[in-house]
């Protein structure tokens, strides 16, 4: 059966787990997301479990850089998001304003 038909989030308001998005945002890229068609406990692993197989699935995504971008924008603190783990984001963010500056 497909997760989607199962998720709790079923019928829920995308705010409650994406945040508040900008009525200008333009999030048509995630219906192209490759993760929409997996378990989302994938993205979502127990601490001390590989994240592998989720930065593998991003690898392949066409919407890789705009999922990244709108991980960051935010910032997701949890889960791989554009092929980057919470850790890995919050490397980038850090070169990026040690670059800026």
């Amino acid at each position: 059966m497909d997760w989607a038909v199962l998720a709790a989030c079923q019928d829920k308001d995308p705010v409650l787990f994406f945040g508040p998005v900008d009525e200008d945002e333009d999030l048509s890229w995630q219906d192209a997301a490759r993760c929409a068609e997996t378990d989302p406990e994938l993205w979502f692993p127990e601490r001390g479990c590989s994240t592998r197989p989720a930065k593998r699935i991003c690898a392949g995504c066409e919407v890789q850089p705009q999922c990244l971008d709108f991980a960051l924008a935010r910032p997701e603190l949890f889960g791989v998001w554009g092929g980057l783990s919470e850790r890995e984001r919050q490397q980038l963010r850090v070169t990026r304003l040690e670059e800026a500056a």
